[in-house]
């Protein structure tokens, strides 16, 4: 760089310090890792199917994406822990943005036609969208707990011991009924100190401890409509899902030998955040 002479400055101490750590050979391609990730869509059709690329892009996004949920969600749990509640809203609002996104993401998979799916379905063996362990830990997180969807990755180590981490630990509604209980809400014992592997239930106390919110602190009723909109977004993917698989399988039975639209039908209208919900009559 030309100082005001027109001579060039060759001091090293202005060099610019973020530009020697990254290294002259760090491109956008490299730093993405462009190469290694485009490398990962292998269909598995004989011969090759089109449309097959595009069922694969869309779940390795999927997944991708799950990968973020979590990362924000220890974040946020992270927050409330610390009672940094004003931190936490940021948080709500990216994982509702990414849930959003995934619920657009299927108009794009909506594209594909029955009889262009069932030209390479067969080759998808034993794999199911059942099987994603990602979406197993967010369900965990968001207190819907099942003992049965932990001792289906026994034979997988790593994903195995992510499942066992988040059956055993804390949920985002008990890192938020903790916090209310230390800005003085009255929350049950019983609650503060539950068995976490269990699934989150109704609490007649906490629903009054959430009206009061509502009522008398601005800030927390806040909080408490960006959890019902994190809740919304959540099942609204759901729903989409299932009418996205009707609509590309009927009623047949799902890869994997899942039960298909059947299962899919019965993970609706079950709320993350029931006591948010059943304060909604009390108003």
């Amino acid at each position: 760089m030309a100082d005001e002479t027109g001579s060039q400055n060759t001091n090293p101490q202005t060099s610019d310090p973020q530009s020697e750590a990254s290294g002259p050979s760090m491109s956008y391609s490299s730093y993405l890792k462009v190469e290694e990730l485009l490398s990962l869509q292998e269909p598995v059709s004989d011969p090759v199917e089109h449309d097959e690329m595009l069922f694969i892009i869309i779940h390795q996004i999927y997944e991708l994406w799950f990968k973020e949920v979590l990362h924000e969600f220890d974040e946020l749990i992270e927050h409330l822990d610390d009672d940094h509640r004003s931190l936490s809203g940021h948080q709500l609002k990216r994982v509702l943005r990414i849930f959003k996104t995934l619920t657009a993401q299927l108009d794009v998979l909506e594209t594909m036609t029955p009889l262009e799916f069932v030209s390479f379905r067969r080759f998808l063996a034993n794999s199911s969208g059942f099987q994603s362990a990602q979406f197993r830990e967010i369900e965990f997180i968001l207190g819907q707990k099942n003992p049965e969807h932990v001792e289906r990755f026994v034979d997988s180590s790593r994903e195995y011991e992510n499942l066992v981490r988040r059956y055993k630990g804390v949920t985002l509604w008990d890192a938020f009924i903790r916090h209310a209980a230390r800005r003085g809400y009255d929350i049950p014992t019983e609650f503060l100190e539950r068995d976490l592997t269990q699934a989150v239930g109704l609490s007649a106390q906490v629903q009054q401890a959430v009206v009061k919110m509502y009522r008398e602190d601005p800030p927390m009723s806040r909080l408490c409509e960006s959890l019902i909109d994190l809740d919304e977004g959540l099942q609204e993917w759901r729903y989409r899902h299932v009418m996205m698989v009707q609509r590309t399988i009927g009623m047949k039975i799902g890869t994997g030998g899942s039960a298909g639209v059947e299962y899919l039908r019965s993970t609706l209208f079950r709320p993350a955040f029931p006591d948010l919900w059943a304060v909604r009559a009390v108003f």
